[in-house]
């Protein structure tokens, strides 16, 4: 909130902290070779880092966080749409229904927003029309990083089907090649560095340490960011896919239930019927629904019938 473009730093300092420590406990210093050719970690690579830079600079565009949250949650829909286009897969009627609600939740929150924006008071006649033509083009990125997130997702899917699963080798490699990509965005992040230390000192807590807010703020990310895309990567691993979809998918409910309560973020009821078809819509999809049934069962004590 205090500085919207400070994207590039923040994932910067991400992509850094990730690389160090994956060249360190992954790489073995880079005495160990990649068990996936390092030609296809560099177009993954590719498609990873434009995802994370064009999601950042559609918060520059008057893109609100909730909606930005929303809207990544229809990476189901960009999916399937790949997924039958690209791989030829066919789903059933209950997929089609979970794409149709997300598709409707996003639908209804992307519109109310743009009402939002075009009759903001705060604008004149002048800037009205102009920063509605710049939250446009805000949308149309996030589109774009929606596809091409999802395309990234069947180029994993086809790389671990025919070389094996090596997340802790995926997650180093991601975050490692991309570096050198950062040198073309390495004044915007000076200029957010050098606006960092302007910002009013902080005692850390316990540790005693004082030293701007927000590069308090930014550690903090760091570390959670860690924590986050570390567990992920793991879940894919070691838990099924519809768990690690649920998992995902709450966590995403809660931080937009977090980001409006805590931030205010103006959130209308035509937005909260808008969340609430993304998330039910979601959860069909991961058929959720039909797991729930076993665990009820052992819940109640009830056995299943022997034959």
């Amino acid at each position: 909130r205090q500085f919207p473009g400070c994207g590039n730093i923040v994932t910067f300092s991400q992509f850094l902290f990730i690389a160090v420590e994956g060249f360190i406990f992954e790489a073995n210093f880079g005495r160990k070779r990649p068990a996936i050719p390092i030609r296809n970690y560099f177009i993954m690579v590719a498609m990873f880092f434009t995802v994370s830079v064009v999601n950042n600079y559609a918060l520059n565009l008057n893109i609100a966080m909730p909606l930005h949250m929303i809207f990544r949650s229809g990476s189901l829909i960009a999916s399937m749409a790949l997924g039958i286009i690209i791989l030829k897969k066919r789903y059933s009627v209950s997929k089609y229904t979970s794409i149709a609600l997300v598709s409707l939740g996003i639908f209804t929150c992307t519109f109310m927003s743009a009402k939002q924006v075009a009759s903001d008071s705060s604008l004149n006649q002048e800037d009205g029309p102009q920063a509605f033509l710049w939250w446009l083009l805000g949308i149309a990125a996030l589109t774009f990083a929606l596809l091409m997130s999802a395309r990234m997702g069947i180029f994993q899917e086809t790389l671990y089907q025919k070389f094996g699963k090596h997340s802790k080798e995926a997650l180093f490699y991601n975050h490692a090649l991309p570096l050198p990509g950062f040198l073309l965005l390495a004044p915007n992040i000076y200029q957010h560095a050098l606006l960092f230390n302007q910002s009013e000192l902080f005692q850390v807590p316990v540790v005693g340490l004082t030293l701007p807010i927000m590069w308090f703020y930014l550690l903090m990310n760091v570390i959670t960011q860690y924590v986050c895309i570390r567990g992920v990567f793991i879940l894919t691993t070691e838990c099924p896919s519809l768990t690690v979809t649920l998992v995902v998918t709450l966590r995403k409910f809660l931080s937009l239930i977090f980001s409006i309560l805590y931030f205010q973020n103006p959130f209308t009821g035509w937005h909260w019927l808008g969340t609430a078809f993304v998330f039910v819509g979601t959860l069909m999809y991961t058929e959720v629904w039909n797991s729930l049934g076993p665990l009820r069962a052992r819940c109640t004590g009830r056995r299943p019938k022997e034959e």
